[in-house]
């Protein structure tokens, strides 16, 4: 009985010894996690407040006289497309398939090449490159940008961790910070987990999911203690809705995730024209040229042509000026496309929400239905344009719900996406990422570096 009893004792020592060990290594392991969320919230706090004081610079320069748009938008358009091509090729555009990629070649072997996509300097030149993109009067958004500066935060949190410390997958991190980063730029935490969960990873998603909770969560309580409990819109009315409305939520869901694959096709084309340049100075015309017209569109035609597209949202969710010109909807979709692809940092989550909300409210005026009416085709729009350049419905679905917080009209918007998302399939198969990511890896490829220790490399040159 004694030896029984001897034996209890060890084992119990042992497994409560295995068990301290176990919860140690588990705190460890969150730390760096949770270091990294309370940086990206910062972080994102200061880049939002940098990108809207540049829109309202914009605005004051141009509040009398809208000729000045002729030397400022080329000389910023230059400058930030400069910028990037001369210090960091891969902080042009929107950030988010630079991660995609990144999480795609996270290796060992591969390590250098995720360095060309997340680094400090690609914060530098993200965060300048794109404040001078909204100063010119671009169509661009902060949201992509924010994703793929808290992706590099979380990398770099990454590096400095000692060598002794419990091992971390270096994918995980940079999906977690992509996902945080999201949420901080929209303060949308469920928006932020969908998107890791649809966009970013696909599959896993169980292996690093407490890690996305509570970076998502952290990341956001930073951004909150700086900026307090914020919607990025408000709170739209949308009580006593018409029976009939379903009609024309699909009506704006059909039209919308058309136009968003569309204009997302549209890009991709001028990027394969642009590659056919061989001087650079063919660029800086081309850059000069995108920017002329987003003056002239602006100064002959309409303002709204300019800036990430917020305005219009909040006007005609919020005030009784509901609906819009027949033209806005063209200027919203033109304004992306000549601001996007100058090479330029910039995203075009909110542009896209903007051209969806101008489609919405113009097909209300078709109707001229009721203010409430109006705002739910406005919503609408909004995850349909998103979706259609993104294939990521739930993700739409999630943000716009998250911005607004009004979960009484989720059916609606669900059905939004899911129209959107079968629609743009006509128009191209893949989504626009998918497309940027192929591009980046084979922009890596042609430095004759390995990539893609998994395989999966060939898989997306076929999608391609």
């Amino acid at each position: 009985m004694k030896i029984i009893s001897w034996l209890r004792l060890q084992l119990k020592r042992s497994f409560d010894r295995i068990r301290n060990e176990n919860l140690k290594k588990n705190a460890l392991q969150a730390i760096p996690f949770w270091i990294a969320s309370v940086i990206t919230g910062l972080a994102a706090v200061l880049y939002t407040r940098l990108f809207i004081g540049a829109e309202k610079l914009t605005a004051l320069i141009i509040s009398s006289h809208t000729w000045p748009l002729f030397i400022l938008t080329p000389a910023c358009f230059v400058f930030a497309w400069w910028l990037v091509h001369r210090f960091a090729p891969f902080a042009r555009g929107s950030g988010i398939p630079q991660v995609m990629a990144a999480i795609q070649m996270s290796s060992p072997k591969t390590n250098h090449l995720v360095d060309k996509l997340l680094s400090f300097r690609i914060i530098l030149i993200k965060v300048t490159s794109s404040l001078v993109m909204a100063i010119g009067g671009g169509a661009v958004g902060r949201e992509g940008p924010t994703i793929q500066i808290a992706a590099s935060i979380y990398k770099l949190v990454y590096q400095l961790l000692p060598k002794w410390w419990p091992k971390i997958a270096k994918r995980n991190m940079i999906v977690t910070g992509a996902a945080a980063g999201l949420a901080a730029a929209f303060n949308t935490p469920l928006g932020g987990i969908v998107f890791a969960i649809e966009e970013l990873t696909r599959t896993h998603f169980s292996y690093y999911k407490t890690a996305i909770f509570s970076s998502v969560i952290i990341a956001g309580l930073s951004a909150q203690a700086l900026l307090g409990p914020y919607l990025y819109l408000g709170y739209p009315k949308l009580d006593g809705l018409s029976t009939m409305i379903f009609f024309g939520v699909a009506l704006v869901a059909l039209i919308t995730g058309l136009s968003g694959a569309a204009m997302a096709k549209l890009i991709l084309y001028i990027f394969s024209l642009k590659a056919k340049l061989k001087f650079q100075y063919h660029h800086v015309i081309f850059v000069v040229g995108c920017a002329l017209i987003m003056a002239f569109l602006a100064f002959f035609v309409d303002k709204a042509v300019l800036g990430s597209g917020k305005e219009i949202m909040e006007t005609t969710l919020f005030t009784s000026d509901k609906y819009v010109h027949w033209y806005i909807p063209v200027l919203r979709i033109v304004g992306p496309v000549f601001s996007f692809t100058t090479g330029g940092a910039g995203g075009i989550f909110a542009p896209a929400l903007g051209a969806g909300a101008s489609v919405g409210s113009l097909v209300a005026s078709w109707f001229h239905v009721s203010d409430i009416d109006a705002n739910m085709l406005i919503l609408a729009g909004m995850v349909g344009f998103l979706t259609g350049v993104t294939r990521s419905p739930f993700t739409s679905v999630i943000l716009v719900l998250e911005m607004t917080d009004r979960h009484s009209v989720i059916f609606h918007l669900i059905l939004a996406g899911m129209i959107a998302s079968l629609v743009a399939i006509l128009i191209e198969k893949h989504s626009f990422y998918d497309h940027l990511k192929i591009g980046y890896i084979k922009e890596l490829e042609k430095q004759k570096m390995p990539i893609d220790p998994d395989g999966e490399t060939h898989e997306l040159h076929e999608l391609g």
